[in-house]
């Protein structure tokens, strides 16, 4: 592959990865298949088994970022409906205001679904409070595993 077809795909991992800091693309999935076009290309050995390290890293990012967080908020007792309250909000927050409404509007219906639920603020917030970190642990565990395959990418187009 060209110079600029590394960096093109060097460019679009970029973009994954603050893909998932920033949901506004599937980040995880961007950066597979840049690591998947590079493979395509290259037709090599390190590049099949460079793209089969970058499979399991997001397979294995995406299986644990679904059933880690989703069990520590089971056992807070936080309720499908309240996450799918916070995701509805969150989707109309960030139109509402770019970027930041996602955030703000994920808070804010998990809180009101809460309280509705519990009648009880202290506990409706300290329910918000579990979802929050499990969105940023299955964010930080889809980011781990991207940014681990991004590493045996950049592994392999240095070394050979």
């Amino acid at each position: 592959m060209s110079t600029l077809g590394v960096v093109l795909v060097a460019v679009v991992i970029a973009i994954g990865l603050a893909g998932i800091v920033i949901p506004i693309l599937p980040g995880g999935l961007l950066v597979f298949a840049a690591i998947l076009v590079w493979a395509l290309v290259e037709q090599t050995a390190v590049g099949w088994v460079t793209l089969g390290v970058a499979a399991a890293c997001f397979v294995a990012a995406e299986v644990i970022k679904y059933t880690w967080p989703v069990r520590r908020m089971r056992a807070a007792e936080v309720g499908t409906r309240s996450l799918v309250a916070g995701g509805v909000l969150g989707v109309i927050g960030f139109f509402v205001v770019p970027v930041l409404g996602l955030v703000l509007g994920f808070v804010l219906g998990v809180y009101l679904a809460e309280l509705a639920k519990r009648r009880d603020q202290r506990r409706a917030w300290a329910s918000t409070v579990h979802a929050v970190k499990g969105v940023a642990l299955s964010v930080g565990v889809e980011f781990t595993g991207a940014l681990l395959a991004t590493i045996a990418w950049a592994v392999a187009v240095l070394a050979w």
